[in-house]
């Protein structure tokens, strides 16, 4: 496979309907799949490390990403984005409005994470990414990721 962009706007998905937290880890890893990041199976180590502990984040932000076992099935370094403006409960009263599915080759995943951890942190930031009409819009924010 060709290097791709760890984020493009192919890998936005805006305005999604899930009902429970497994449909928004499926969802977003489904993503990752579709667009070469990813084997299928790493979809179930993602909902693995779900189980494991929680990838919700705060600021209605969750993170889902595969177990310490599952770099075999990631591919290429990628993101995806699925945006649920209506949220989805991550139990505890934890609603999630934006997930953001990590797939890192390597220890890519680390440096991924930290950049988004920094665009994260800013509340205006969140705001804006869930309020998000495009995926060009949630792209400007996230411009250094790339």
């Amino acid at each position: 496979m060709i290097m791709t962009e760890i984020l493009s706007k192919d890998n936005v998905m805006l305005n999604a309907n899930v009902g429970t937290k497994e449909e928004a880890i499926r969802l977003t890893g489904s993503v990752l799949v579709e667009k070469g990041y990813v084997d299928e199976s790493y979809i179930e180590k993602m909902l693995e490390r779900e189980a494991l502990t929680s990838t919700y984040m705060g600021n209605f932000v969750a993170i889902p990403h595969g177990t310490e076992d599952s770099k075999s099935f990631v591919k290429e370094s990628g993101i995806s984005i699925v945006q649920v403006p209506d949220g989805v409960d991550f139990g505890g009263g934890n609603i999630v409005k934006l997930l953001i599915g990590i797939a890192g080759k390597g220890d890519e995943h680390l440096d991924i994470l930290s950049k988004i951890a920094i665009v994260c942190s800013e509340e205006e930031n969140i705001e804006s990414l869930v309020k998000a009409n495009s995926a060009e819009e949630v792209l400007a924010i996230f411009e250094g990721v790339n």
